[in-house]
């Protein structure tokens, strides 16, 4: 049987020590957005096949503003909930979709409902689309695109419209956007309504990213399902 030389295992050793260094560990992740196993993230908006009434939520990580990770199953079996996932706060018709959100917010809390909105972008940037829009529910960032893949409504963005974006007059880095994350990887906005064990009740969403659920018609689904 062939041996390595001293020299050889030397070699191979620095080499498993530097692939399963945290560094790599995290490019990894984040290389995740690009290639899913059972998965294939579309290239257009037309393509996702979202979760519908009557799915199961899945169980997956996302993080707070502060960087801290939190389960999302884990998060709706506190209470039911009204789920958000839009493109970032770079979005102007997201901006509007929140700000709209948050007039209803008292309303669904007195229904017994939390909550929830989900974008790609970082951390850092949720606290500034939160203070922007006066929202008070809670946002989470999916910089991975593992929960907007999970329920199904990721596509990635060509390269023409990712460097369009940057050349926008108020330049749009999505790479930026995501930490760092060079995946491109947009969801389809959409909103659930879900109960505690997890099943989604009421499901919306347009491959039109212009085109939003109307805030009242949101409201009363809820209503009507608690």
């Amino acid at each position: 049987m062939k041996t390595l030389s001293f020299g050889a295992s030397i070699s191979l050793a620095i080499l498993l020590v530097a692939l399963l260094s945290p560094k790599n560990l995290w490019a990894q992740a984040a290389d995740s957005g690009r290639s899913s196993k059972g998965y294939d993230v579309p290239t257009t908006s037309t393509a996702v096949k979202p979760l519908k009434e009557g799915d199961k939520v899945p169980s997956v990580e996302v993080f707070t503003a502060e960087g801290n990770a939190v389960n999302l199953s884990d998060l709706i079996s506190s209470a039911p909930t009204v789920l958000i996932f839009y493109r970032g706060g770079w979005c102007p018709y997201c901006n509007v979709q929140l700000g709209k959100l948050a007039t209803i917010e008292g309303q669904l809390a007195a229904a017994g409902y939390q909550v929830i909105a989900i974008s790609p972008d970082a951390p850092e940037h949720l606290r500034e689309t939160a203070t922007k829009n006066k929202t008070n529910y809670l946002l989470l960032s999916d910089s991975s695109a593992k929960a907007i893949k999970a329920f199904g409504l990721a596509f990635r963005v060509d390269d023409g419209t990712v460097e369009r974006y940057r050349a926008f007059k108020n330049p749009v880095d999505l790479e930026q956007r995501a930490g760092g994350q060079s995946h491109h990887i947009l969801p389809v906005p959409a909103a659930y309504v879900i109960d505690t064990s997890g099943k989604i009740r009421y499901a919306y969403w347009d491959p039109d990213y212009k085109t939003r659920v109307n805030e009242q018609e949101l409201l009363e689904a809820a209503r009507r399902l608690k």
